[in-house]
């Protein structure tokens, strides 16, 4: 289990192999409860990756249940056990209430098609703050607590194991005032930037006149793993916490409406004189 992992993914995978194992020996999750004493629910949960500290002594008993090696045993409480540690984002459990962050830091490609708001790993400080101005709270101090942790998630870009970022924007999004002039400034200004000096990212503008597409149903983003153990995700915000989609015919969906959309967007190249041209608007 590589050390580049979050307690996020490693959690997931913990849940996959603990059902994995059930399945093979035969077992219900009625049977396993019965014969641990547990509430009907219990292992139900924890396949389902509804829970937030895995315990290992849990864990090895569910092993020799399923007569498992000495070998899988000690590397599924190994994985139970870094599963219990903390992420950064942990800190900011007052702001982010799902678990996306810690999916996000461990793809090794992002896909995302924003029709509304600029991606929070492109969003300048003060974009990321008019954002959660219009969205989630005026308290200045959870504003400042969102855009703490927003600048703190953008760091994966600057790593040398950076994901590779492709972002469809809507152009509406560029029109959309956030903030007055100088903030769209500012942020249009960063796009630009990005796109010249990252070779790991790519964005592309998605022009009014194409007219309705496979994105009209809202915004949303596909994580890939670098580990084909850990499956895709198709993610998508909405108001209370996110929702995940990683059954296989759901990600293809999605993956195809993600296909039409890159295909109708502009070139890269395209897409930055474009931007530049909006970006007199705001000059």
């Amino acid at each position: 289990m590589a050390d580049r992992y979050s307690p996020t993914v490693r959690r997931r995978r913990l849940s996959a192999e603990l059902k994995r194992l059930r399945e093979e020996s035969k077992l219900t999750a009625e049977q396993v409860g019965e014969r641990l004493g547990w509430s009907r629910g219990r292992l139900t949960n924890m396949e389902l990756n509804k829970w937030k500290r895995p315990d290992p002594v849990i864990v090895r008993a569910l092993a020799n249940l399923y007569g498992c090696t000495s070998e899988v045993t000690e590397a599924l409480v190994t994985l139970a056990r870094q599963s219990r540690e903390k992420g950064w984002w942990t800190r900011y459990d007052d702001v982010l209430t799902d678990a996306y962050v810690g999916f996000e830091a461990e793809a090794s490609s992002i896909s995302t098609y924003q029709s509304m708001v600029v991606h929070g790993l492109l969003q300048t400080p003060e974009y990321a703050a008019a954002s959660a101005r219009a969205g989630q709270s005026r308290s200045p101090h959870i504003i400042e607590r969102i855009v703490q942790a927003r600048q703190e998630r953008q760091e994966i870009l600057d790593r040398e194991d950076a994901p590779k970022l492709w972002c469809v924007l809507d152009e509406a999004v560029l029109h959309r005032p956030a903030g007055g002039k100088e903030v769209m400034r500012d942020q249009i200004r960063r796009l630009l930037d990005v796109v010249e000096r990252e070779e790991n990212i790519k964005i592309q503008m998605l022009p009014l006149d194409q007219g309705l597409h496979q994105g009209t149903a809202g915004s949303f983003t596909i994580l890939d793993f670098p580990e084909s153990m850990d499956p895709s995700i198709v993610y998508i915000e909405v108001r209370t916490d996110g929702l995940y989609l990683d059954e296989q015919d759901e990600v293809e969906v999605h993956r195809d409406a993600w296909d039409d959309i890159r295909m109708r967007a502009m070139h890269p190249d395209a897409t930055a004189e474009r931007m530049a041209l909006i970006l007199k608007k705001y000059e």
